[in-house]
């Protein structure tokens, strides 16, 4: 079986997300209502008694690595991506083998303000790659309850421009469009269990930017470090053979 079938069959079997139709028109124009268990917001990081993590450089800071430009995520998002929806109309006839992306034990999907909990299934693939190698990671130094929160994934054409009236420097064109990207914030983490082994948010921050760098040196997305979200804006790539034809 192919590597990407197999993790996508393992992201189905811990509940991250779920690629079975929903039978309402307005389900990706319409904020989700639906829980988990896992959307638990976790407790307030502790402040003290941290023990440090062990890191492994990853060849310079976050900002140096991870700087791929909007042309160069918009690239990926077209060839890889659905066509971008700006009604129901597009809902029905674009979103085929869209998956609905849910909070589980890897990750925390945040209250969506002007995005919608869906990917295509390569993105949502490497989504869950991405957090079962911080929880690997993380388990593999010592231990600690921490789950990364992703902040964005799907807009519509009214959600990016919904979002540049609060946020001038958000992009009228987005690589979010395509279903193909999504945001991780680096600055916030979710602590389940208060009693497990602290650690601090900024190597939290750098181990999750190590799992990222690995996934990237691999070809599997591009990444820019964004500072004022203090997130990762991640894109799934294209296959080679599509960006090749340009």
């Amino acid at each position: 079986m192919p590597l990407m079938a197999t993790a996508a069959m393992a992201a189905v079997a811990t509940g991250c997300y779920d690629s079975t139709p929903d039978s309402d028109l307005a389900v990706l124009l319409q904020p989700q209502t639906s829980s988990t268990v896992w959307d638990s917001r976790g407790y307030p990081a502790p402040d003290n008694g941290c023990r440090r993590l062990p890191l492994r450089p990853i060849g310079g800071s976050l900002a140096s690595v991870f700087s791929d430009l909007n042309g160069v995520h918009m690239e990926h998002a077209r060839r890889a991506g659905i066509k971008p929806i700006e009604n129901s109309r597009d809902a029905w006839l674009n979103t085929s083998g869209m998956v609905h992306v849910r909070s589980c034990d890897l990750f925390l999907v945040d209250r969506l303000t002007h995005s919608y909990s869906y990917l295509t299934e390569d993105a949502a693939t490497l989504l869950h790659d991405i957090c079962r190698g911080f929880a690997d990671s993380l388990a593999s130094r010592g231990g600690g309850a921490y789950r990364p929160k992703v902040t964005s994934m799907l807009r519509t054409g009214s959600s990016v421009r919904r979002l540049r009236r609060v946020n001038r420097n958000a992009s009228s064109e987005s690589a979010h469009s395509y279903g193909t990207t999504f945001d991780l914030s680096y600055s916030k983490f979710i602590c389940d269990d208060t009693t497990a082994t602290k650690r601090t948010f900024e190597d939290l921050k750098n181990l999750l930017g190590e799992i990222v760098a690995g996934l990237r040196a691999q070809g599997r997305c591009v990444v820019k470090h964004e500072r004022r979200q203090g997130c990762f804006h991640i894109t799934v790539c294209a296959p080679t053979d599509s960006l090749t034809s340009l």
